[in-house]
């Protein structure tokens, strides 16, 4: 038996859209995400109807951890598990091999005005000492930098209909 102990850190954020779930909803897709998000890549593996839904399954590349620059880049790869259009409802798993399991689950309301409040879960479990040394910098202030960009860059294209232009990361 091993002695080694998974480290588990689990984020919620609740953004503000500018749209009505209707309109939301059909963004939360690996084939739409490209439509809003920069820099967004996927390889699309599995789904019956070319966008999300249930047993959907994408991969995304990983970069190199900074940790260990020797370490070649990976794929993350994902399955819708839970998608639920009516209830505005989707959860997916993705699984980097070795190092993460991720668990994200996203619930849209109607709020007032017309605008959709998105309720955003992660729960990420390291499956190695590197990935619980990964999860060390999964702090709060990682995670609402990263929220917040996803709030901006979805509202961005609900606004205008256009994909910002990717950032120079200054």
């Amino acid at each position: 038996m091993s002695a080694f102990k998974s480290y588990r850190v689990a984020h919620e954020y609740t953004q503000t859209n500018p749209a009505a779930p209707e309109k939301v909803f059909p963004l939360l897709c690996p084939v739409r995400e490209a439509d809003w998000l920069p820099g967004w890549q996927y390889r699309l593996i599995s789904s019956d109807s070319g966008v999300a839904e249930q047993g959907c399954v994408f991969t995304t590349p990983n970069p190199p951890s900074s940790g260990s620059p020797s370490q070649a880049a990976s794929e993350a790869t994902w399955i819708v598990t839970d998608y639920d259009p009516a209830a505005f409802r989707i959860a997916f798993v993705w699984f980097n091999p070795g190092r993460i399991i991720t668990e994200l689950r996203i619930q849209l309301t109607a709020a007032e005005h017309g605008a959709t409040r998105t309720h955003i879960r992660y729960r990420y479990t390291g499956l190695s000492p590197e990935g619980n040394r990964e999860l060390e910098g999964y702090d709060q202030k990682w995670f609402t930098a990263r929220m917040q960009n996803w709030e901006t860059t979805i509202n961005h294209y609900l606004r205008t209909g256009k994909k910002m232009a990717a950032s120079s990361g200054k």
